[in-house]
């Protein structure tokens, strides 16, 4: 005979549910969490809230940073928002988006289904060194070499001058109607590279039978590219389209090496535009005004297209 310690269960009797958690554990949990997460949430609060906080109120208030500061209420925003002299660094950072965006990321898609055409050889690794320089230089280097070549007496001056061309030499940075391109072509240049190798990632990933089956159906190259590589790449394009915009709309280093928003005001921006009223001109309340406005324009142009790409995922 055969002795066993095992009761039956009672009919309609299933095995007990694993317990729950108690309210006290679910407690201890949550502090642990937090936690872990005060070496990040420390730094953030003190170097991006706060100075945050404290831009918002020294906006209310008509000070020149070392007197007595006069409040103001809305004031600054009203001349933000009316004042041309305010308002035309808004426009060119918008005006902007067109070289450190539409460029890029046209040309870096091109530029990305090329380099995917070719063997994975020395041709095409040099040629992604090559176009990732400019993120590895810094900005400032970068827009002093570019200032070198714009001079009357650079490199693209003397390229003209050599095909013939010399008429249209000049001093790029200096002229009224050239300026605003010129750096306009910088910033292209900067994020082409950037753009360029996002999608390359983006297209090793797409699975190569899709290639194989729009080769079968008979689709050329510029076909192939529009009906398989374009679709593939929507997340990626709106990461490049993301990171240009803002860098589009936080300009800065560029614009203050290369022309410091000369000449006239034919290159102003607004990050120059903060800086210029902040340190030069005195009027602190104004500066922390245009801040403000400028980060409530980037957060409602990045945020639909965070969502569109989040979207196309």
């Amino acid at each position: 005979m055969t002795l066993t310690t095992d009761r039956p269960q009672a009919p309609g009797r299933r095995g007990s549910a694993p317990r729950r958690p108690g309210a006290g554990r679910r407690r201890r949990r949550a502090w642990a969490g937090l936690l872990f997460t005060l070496p990040a949430l420390v730094p953030y609060a003190l170097f991006v809230l706060r100075p945050l906080l404290t831009s918002v109120q020294y906006s209310l208030y008509d000070w020149n940073g070392i007197g007595v500061a006069r409040f103001v209420g809305l004031d600054n925003y009203r001349a933000v928002l009316t004042s041309s002299d305010e308002l035309t660094p808004l426009l060119h950072a918008f005006e902007l988006i067109g070289f450190f965006t539409v460029i890029p990321v046209a040309l870096g898609l091109v530029t990305a289904a090329l380099l995917h055409g070719l063997p994975d050889g020395p041709l095409a690794r040099t040629a992604r060194v090559v176009l990732f320089v400019p993120q590895v230089i810094p900005l400032v280097a970068a827009a002093l070499a570019w200032s070198w070549v714009y001079s009357s007496d650079g490199a693209f001056n003397q390229l003209l001058r050599a095909v013939g061309l010399g008429g249209w030499s000049r001093a790029w940075l200096g002229d009224f109607t050239w300026a605003f391109p010129a750096v306009g072509v910088i910033g292209a240049w900067v994020l082409l590279g950037l753009c360029t190798l996002l999608l390359m990632t983006g297209i090793n990933k797409i699975d190569p039978t899709l290639y194989d089956a729009a080769r079968i159906d008979g689709t050329g190259p510029v076909q192939e590219f529009f009906a398989v590589t374009l679709p593939g790449l929507r997340r990626e394009i709106g990461v490049c389209v993301t990171v240009t915009v803002i860098a589009a709309l936080a300009s800065f280093d560029i614009v203050y090496v290369t022309t410091q928003g000369g000449p006239g005001d034919q290159t102003m921006v607004p990050g120059l535009q903060i800086f210029q009223l902040a340190f030069t001109q005195r009027d602190v309340g104004l500066a922390s005004a245009n801040a403000i406005v400028l980060m409530v324009l980037v957060l409602l142009v990045v945020t639909p297209l965070q969502r569109i790409s989040k979207g196309a995922e």
